[in-house]
């Protein structure tokens, strides 16, 4: 199984990434996982094509080539980034990689709040009739006061933390093998 991790990062430090890099490493042999950064993209314009750009070209292909994907949100004044908000736009018209793939979302934030309305944002967006992802709503993984729970090597030692993020995982890699028996019939 192929899952992307698509880390959404306004800072050239990021917990997002952290988070992500962390799952790889550590569970990296239940699945096949690659990490996509989300550089900066050219803002969504619908009378542009994202043919036209090289970077969107990148993205499509390896988010049509995953089983699933691993949204890391980042939340800024109680939304979106901008960044993701056109890679969604990008690749909603016309309708595109994310049609019927599923998704799961995690996030890692360090002052103290969840990015729970970003999340809520997200999953009406990724429902929308231009993406229809399919969300995995429940047991989503989020971390609040990250540069406590993240050591200086990048590892999580709350063990408590560890076996509720691999729950989330092996809850996630069910849901992707659910959908991949719908899209067969």
């Amino acid at each position: 199984m192929k899952v992307l991790g698509i880390a959404d990062a306004s800072t050239s430090f990021s917990y997002n990434h952290l988070l992500l890099a962390f799952i790889e490493e550590r569970f990296g042999l239940a699945f096949d996982f690659e990490l996509m950064e989300l550089e900066p993209l050219p803002l969504f314009n619908q009378e542009e094509s994202p043919d036209n750009y090289p970077i969107l070209q990148e993205a499509a292909a390896h988010i049509s080539a995953a089983d699933g994907i691993i949204l890391a949100v980042e939340e800024h004044n109680h939304s979106l980034t901008p960044n993701l908000k056109s890679l969604l736009e990008w690749f909603s018209f016309p309708q595109g990689s994310f049609a019927n793939k599923p998704v799961m979302l995690v996030g890692a934030a360090d002052d103290g709040q969840m990015p729970q309305r970003a999340q809520e944002q997200l999953k009406q967006i990724l429902n929308a009739p231009g993406l229809r992802a399919w969300v995995m709503s429940d047991k989503t993984f989020f971390l609040k006061k990250a540069s406590e729970t993240f050591d200086q090597d990048g590892q999580i030692a709350d063990s408590a933390l560890v076996t509720r993020l691999a729950d989330s995982l092996q809850h996630f890699v069910r849901f992707v093998s659910l959908t991949e028996s719908l899209k067969e019939k």
